[in-house]
């Protein structure tokens, strides 16, 4: 799991490709590591040619939504991880509304969420 912090008046698809190169290193079963996940799942707000491009440079299939296409793109079956995964961080109060002044101090807080939230992932399986 991997997040970035930016400012409220940012564009999410401005993050798309840090976010990537921020994902720590996938290790599979035998072989080499994998530097960067096999598909990128996304939905209509990610829909530009040129991030297209730079995923498939990087060796990633992109699955994004089409902008203007009748919903059905079946992206439902795996949105549903990443809006669960939301839910899950507006369970710390501290990150549902932000008090915090410092980013750094946001940030550090959002970074202990999410260990805690793969920690009881990972000791419940």
């Amino acid at each position: 799991m991997a997040v970035t912090l930016t400012g409220g008046n940012r564009h999410d698809v401005t993050q798309l490709l840090p976010l990537v190169d921020a994902f720590p290193v996938v290790r599979g079963v035998r072989g080499r590591p994998r530097l960067h996940p096999r598909y990128l799942f996304a939905d209509r707000a990610y829909d530009f040619d040129i991030y297209r491009r730079a995923l498939r440079a990087r060796g990633i299939v992109p699955r994004i939504a089409r902008r203007g296409v009748v919903h059905g793109s079946g992206l439902g079956r795996t949105r549903w991880v990443v809006e669960r995964t939301f839910s899950w961080l507006h369970q710390f109060k501290r990150l549902r509304i932000r008090y915090e002044v410092r980013a750094d101090l946001h940030l550090s807080l959002l970074q202990l969420a999410c260990a805690l939230i793969c920690h009881r992932k990972l000791s419940t399986s």
